[in-house]
């Protein structure tokens, strides 16, 4: 049951007396003025006067409580807010009477959320505070906050309750104003290049977009099933074959598949179509997105990623089948020969499907050899077309795709090509997507024949293009598990109570 820990008792109590005592423990009339990063930027003059410190000026700030240190009729307590955390000087006979001794000492402490006013200082350690003169409880937390010097050491709680994480840890914090960043960078952007925002369904009629398995809900009104949408692709070049040249869309997208660290049930992307274009002007667009995000975000170029350096400014571009045998490994004599690549794999006791085409096997190989090698940023192109449903036929390649995906730290990123316009060729793609499907592929594309039917309108050339935000912001913030980057990740039931105390911080 909730409430019933001994110390959130306790806390409890204290809420309570405060009560009593007529200051509200939820008060919501603050009259904070200034963030504490603003305040130790306007007062950093205070170190190179005499005095060390301003009476005359006065500013309140606001924050939580992190650190409480009794002594006697004087405590020090550091606060901290968005921007960054102030110490705070608070002595008996600067308040009103009584109120340090009956209110402060005993009913005040580390969790609380309080306001103060006061004057700049310079402690004798030489670090910058505030001389409290005022103090304000606004929230009284009544359950008490991890051990301050370990934090929360249990990964599972920190997922399934973020907002004590942020709490406990500025890092965290500010991997999710990167990740804000980002997104507003990435609109800007396109924005920038002559791009329209757009909104599409997140209900679809039809699971398509993508090969995955789709969640499934129901729409009461209709009395028919809707599918979570797998990705906005094709109600985006719909836009482009009714007239809109260069449309984008930041998208929440659902899969119904399995979790690891770079896989969560719902994600994060952007997916753009441009008139008018190959996959060719993508990747020069791709490159200048990069060099805009990080002149933005005043990043390095290059940037640990583990026991990996990345560098960003270093985009390479090799072909997929040209990649297995010059950054693979895989035998060059084998790689374009269906039988030859089944009993290669069979000599390395790899698993295979015997059943599956010659791109679905080059596919697998480059899985297997390839992708975890792309360390810098890289674009592999000429993608089978067995593996490429919606991507336009290589006009001297026609097995091949105009297509590329960009892999960074051995993760894919983005995956772009010169769209199918042909319509016919498009309803021949479908039907053999349903044919597999029939064959057991759950993942392989339904029929869209309002989509083929919107092609057969005519949709100009176009290129389009999907980045993965979340793995993007791992990226750059070197984290190693999707759910690092996403406030509220996808968790399993839990299936026994969890003791959130057992590191309680009684100490002030």
């Amino acid at each position: 049951m909730l409430f019933e820990n001994k110390y959130i008792q306790q806390r409890i109590e204290k809420a309570n007396i405060l009560k009593e005592a007529g200051f509200n423990p939820y008060a919501n009339d603050s009259k904070r003025n200034t963030s504490i990063s603003k305040y130790i930027n306007v007062n950093s003059d205070i170190f190179k006067t005499e005095e060390k410190r301003d009476e005359n000026r006065n500013y309140t700030v606001a924050g939580r409580i992190k650190f409480f240190r009794l002594m006697g009729k004087a405590s020090f307590l550091k606060i901290e807010d968005e921007s960054g955390i102030l110490q705070i000087y608070v002595a008996r006979d600067n308040l009103p009477e009584g109120f340090y001794n009956d209110i402060f000492k005993k009913n005040v402490e580390v969790g609380d959320i309080i306001e103060v006013s006061g004057y700049p200082f310079i402690t004798g350690k030489g670090e910058l505070s505030l001389h409290v003169h005022d103090l304000k409880i606004l929230t009284k937390a009544i359950s008490p906050l991890p051990e301050k010097y370990h934090g929360i050491q249990d990964k599972e709680l920190r997922y399934r309750q973020r907002y004590l994480d942020l709490i406990m840890n500025s890092q965290v914090r500010k991997t999710f104003q990167i990740r804000s960043r980002v997104i507003s960078l990435t609109r800007r952007f396109f924005e920038n290049k002559g791009f329209l925002e757009v909104e599409t369904p997140m209900m679809h009629p039809i699971a398509g977009g993508a090969n995955a398995k789709p969640f499934v809900t129901h729409h009461n009104a209709l009395g028919i099933d809707r599918f979570l949408r797998i990705a906005p692709e094709l109600y985006l070049k719909r836009c482009i074959v009714g007239g809109f040249e260069a449309v984008f869309e930041i998208n929440r997208c659902f899969r119904n598949e399995g979790m690891d660290a770079t896989h969560n049930p719902e994600f994060t992307s952007i997916e753009f179509y441009w008139a008018y274009k190959t996959y060719k002007d993508l990747i020069i667009l791709t490159k200048e997105y990069f060099e805009f995000l990080f002149e933005h975000l005043d990043l390095p170029t290059v940037l640990p990623y583990g026991e990996f350096k990345i560098d960003f400014s270093n985009f390479t571009e090799i072909p997929l089948i040209q990649s297995l045998y010059e950054i693979g490994g895989v035998p060059a004599d084998i790689v374009e020969d269906k039988d030859k690549i089944i009993a290669f794999m069979k000599e390395q006791n790899l698993e295979v499907n015997e059943k599956m085409n010659l791109g679905q096997l080059q596919g697998e190989l480059f899985d297997e050899y390839v992708e975890d090698k792309l360390i810098d940023p890289t674009f592999i192109t000429e993608y089978p077309v067995e593996i490429s449903p919606l991507a336009r036929r290589n006009d001297d390649k026609p097995h091949l795709t105009d297509r590329f995906e960009l892999f960074i730290a051995g993760k894919e990123i983005a995956n772009a090509f010169s769209e199918l316009n042909d319509p016919i060729d498009q309803l021949e793609r479908f039907e053999g997507q349903m044919a597999a499907k029939h064959s057991g592929d759950d993942e392989a594309h339904e029929m869209d024949e309002d989509f083929v039917n919107a092609l057969s309108y005519g949709m100009a050339p176009t290129a389009g293009q999907g980045i993965g935000i979340d793995r993007l912001v791992m990226m750059l913030t070197n984290e190693h598990s999707i759910r690092d980057v996403l406030l509220f990740p996808a968790m399993k039931p839990v299936k026994h109570e969890i003791n959130l105390h057992d590191d309680v911080d009684e100490e002030n």
